[in-house]
């Protein structure tokens, strides 16, 4: 069985610098960020008093990420929810992109990295808002001063485990279906070998129920985990 697991496709470089490539990521973000751009004219043109169809939809979506704000993170925090809303529908269509023969951009580590650091941002942001920075220095010598590098630490830990546990999700079903597919169009040649070799017919059937885990199970829940770590965090920092 020949199979390769590589990571994203270098598709050209920026400049004609070898040091900035453009990535198979980079163009299917680009094309995520287009498709929502997209469903929110869509869902909001020609807005009326009355909503009713798609701008109904619309605002029950926009009530359901205030209510979750509010109930996470507290009252007076809805200045959040654009973003809520914003991460939560690049991860969501960044994971499903995979049933659309594209790579899904949540797979690659720069992505869910580049999310994570925002949010390690935002946290530190309103620590030293809420808190002063005196007290958000206080905060890494709490209970006691020797737990100083431990909670240095636990400060940095947060972005990384936010960032590897979505990749981690991610490219792993990427790894385990592709095994399986391979492993399937192996079975299929040995146990079916008078059929032509393009022809896997033990891949049909067992890929489609792997890829509504897969793809659309956890990649609602990543989304959804993702970003309600973010509003937690940001919302504890608020609040400490």
């Amino acid at each position: 069985m020949n199979v390769e697991i590589n990571g994203p496709k270098i598709l050209g470089y920026l400049f004609g610098n070898t040091n900035l490539p453009i990535t198979e990521t980079m163009r299917n973000a680009w094309i995520i960020m287009a498709f929502i751009l997209l469903l929110c004219i869509f869902l909001t043109h020609r807005m009326e008093k009355i909503p009713k169809g798609k701008q109904a939809f619309a605002e029950k979506a926009v009530l359901m990420i205030d209510s979750l704000v509010d109930s996470t993170m507290g009252e007076g925090c809805r200045a959040f929810s654009p973003y809520i809303m914003t991460l939560m529908m690049s991860s969501l269509f960044g994971s499903l992109a995979s049933l659309f023969w594209m790579r899904s951009t949540t797979a690659d580590l720069n992505t869910t990295l580049g999310w994570a650091i925002i949010t390690f941002i935002l946290i530190t942001y309103n620590k030293i808002k809420f808190g002063g920075i005196g007290g958000y220095l206080k905060g890494f010598l709490e209970p006691i001063f020797v737990m100083a590098p431990l909670n240095v630490l636990s400060e940095i830990a947060t972005p990384v485990s936010m960032s590897f546990r979505h990749f981690g999700n991610m490219a792993g079903g990427l790894v385990i279906t592709t095994l399986i597919m391979g492993a399937l169009k192996v079975l299929s040649n040995a146990v079916l070998g008078f059929l032509p070799d393009n022809i896997a017919l033990l891949q049909i059937g067992l890929p489609g129920v792997l890829s509504l885990y897969f793809d659309c199970f956890t990649a609602c829940m990543q989304a959804f985990i993702f970003s309600m770590l973010t509003m937690a965090y940001v919302g504890d920092a608020r609040n400490s």
